[in-house]
């Protein structure tokens, strides 16, 4: 089989709107955020299948006649991706040595590559190839960094493995498969995600892989984006935020449905965005709705001291922020409008390094997966991915 050479890139996600709400039934805003991981897939002679993630510290190689014998006859067809192959992933959690108490982030990322990589190649004779990866986003940080991951495996080696043709032209530096392939990417995607969390809601894979704000256009925003590096259990602080609705619900209810109202809200000021000229009313809407969002998740119980000081660190410099993702701690986003100048940009960014945290300007509503040009952009994608 000739594997094809292809580098790929998907966005990780942030929360615009509706954390915790979501969980209660109310829309959440769910839009690409501009920090990207990127995977190069090269055939080898080798005999080995080989995996470098520099990110996790891990560089793996197995010889392709010892992975041939982790197949079986249950194997999982191409067009069969909605249930997961039962025997092929206890067999692959047994060679990889993974127990119910070691699900560690470079375990379950080995466990997703093999998985994808002999489902979509075990009918035939196993190629010999490697697979680098490396991402912008931070790990376990609610950013979708494992769905970026996902996306990036299912686009390489279903390409690779001809299951979807390249789409990348001669001329062009990057390009986008077609919907019915992306679907397929998707769904390949959100196996990976399965494997890796057990059971997702399928919201990241299909943010990384659409971009956007899932499926719809949105505007490309600036923002900054800043982790605290507080670390939290999303778990607790769900449960937190049902304990207060079950104990005050005349009192949280409503609060949910405001945010429900901001979500909407929020949607409809960026669908006009897209198909009017941007105001400044349009930016104000969006700063309003942030505060107000803001002060509801503390309402919640899942805002924290390091997210309260980056609110006040950012709008003494006229800027609106808000925590993204389960709160406690975690990531925030801030928004810059189009007239911000860079000056204030950087110094509100060395204000927040000065109180401990890490921080990015980015952006949010980027492309999806996409394929890039190895001769044409291959310096460019690995300059951005310089640490600096």
């Amino acid at each position: 089989m000739h594997v094809q050479h292809c580098i790929v890139s998907a966005p990780g996600k942030a929360i615009l709107h509706g954390e915790h709400a979501v969980v209660h039934g109310k829309v959440a805003l769910a839009v690409s955020l501009n920090l990207r991981t990127f995977l190069e897939l090269k055939a080898t002679s080798s005999g080995k299948v080989c995996v470098d993630l520099p990110n996790i510290d891990t560089s793996l190689s197995w010889d392709v006649s010892e992975l041939r014998m982790l197949l079986s006859a249950s194997l999982v067809k191409q067009e069969e991706t909605k249930l997961l192959d039962v025997e092929l992933l206890r067999r692959l959690r047994e060679f990889v040595g993974i127990t119910d108490g070691n699900l560690d982030t470079r375990s379950m990322a080995t466990l997703a590559f093999l998985y994808i990589y002999l489902s979509l190649f075990g009918s035939g004779d196993l190629p010999s190839l490697s697979v680098s990866v490396w991402s912008e986003l931070p790990t376990g940080a609610g950013l979708g960094s494992s769905a970026a991951y996902s996306v990036c495996l299912a686009a390489a080696l279903l390409t690779a493995s001809g299951a979807i043709p390249a789409p990348l032209k001669d001329s062009a530096s990057t390009a986008r498969w077609c919907q019915e392939d992306m679907e397929l990417i998707n769904s390949w995607a959100f196996q990976g995600e399965k494997i890796i969390h057990g059971n997702p809601s399928g919201v990241d894979n299909a943010v990384g892989t659409w971009g956007g704000m899932l499926r719809f256009l949105v505007p490309l925003l600036r923002i900054l984006l800043t982790n605290t590096k507080v670390p939290r259990s999303t778990k607790v602080l769900v449960a937190g935020v049902k304990d207060k609705l079950n104990k005050f619900p005349s009192i949280i209810n409503p609060v949910l449905d405001s945010v429900d109202a901001i979500s909407c809200t929020c949607e409809k000021t960026l669908a006009e965005m897209t198909s009017e000229p941007i105001t400044g009313e349009h930016y104000n809407v969006l700063e309003e709705l942030i505060d107000i969002n803001q002060t509801q998740l503390n309402v919640m119980g899942v805002g924290h001291p390091s997210l309260d000081t980056l609110c006040r660190v950012t709008l003494a410099r006229g800027l609106h922020s808000k925590l993204t993702g389960a709160g406690g701690g975690g990531c925030g986003i801030t928004l810059l409008r189009p007239e911000t100048d860079s000056s204030v940009v950087q110094s509100t960014v060395q204000d927040l390094r000065d109180c401990g945290y890490e921080c990015w300007e980015t952006s949010i509503g980027g492309p999806g997966v996409q394929q890039h040009s190895p001769t044409s952009v291959k310096d460019e994608v690995m300059e951005r991915l310089s640490p600096h």
